[in-house]
């Protein structure tokens, strides 16, 4: 289950309309009703916290998001967006990595999932890490 405190503006998550699960962008939030409005493509429409699933980070998340991997020779994996970097600690296992963004680094040491990214994202660049954007 998602935390609504963590849930931003821009963030995507997966959304379960009665059995129908869809990736959406979150448009909007209510803070007095803990709802989350999520634009899934076709329509928006308002999710209760516990109808939300967060989405895994991965290898084909982070290609969605416009980042470029590396493979280093020493089978370290590197992604990059403009001067925004993704260091894998474990090889190309996704449960310990470090940013970074210019002189900020942030030491991840439990798997992410893509809105918790894109919250990091926002706040070490102040831009909306999101799937239109060109990097």
């Amino acid at each position: 289950m998602i935390k609504f405190q963590e849930i931003k503006k821009g963030d995507y998550l997966l959304a379960d309309n009665d059995g129908d699960t869809r990736k959406g962008e979150v448009t909007n939030l209510n803070s007095d009703e803990k709802q989350v409005c999520i634009d899934n493509g076709i329509q928006e429409f308002w999710f209760e916290t516990n109808q939300l699933t967060p989405i895994a980070l991965n290898d084909q998340q982070l290609v969605n998001l416009k980042f470029t991997k590396q493979e280093n020779i020493d089978g370290s994996v590197k992604y990059s967006k403009g001067a925004f970097r993704i260091s894998l600690l474990n090889g190309d296992n996704f449960s310990k990595m470090e940013l970074w963004y210019r002189d900020e680094r942030r030491h991840i040491m439990h798997s992410l999932n893509v809105h918790q990214l894109q919250n990091h994202y926002h706040e070490m660049t102040k831009v909306l890490l999101d799937e239109e954007a060109y990097g």
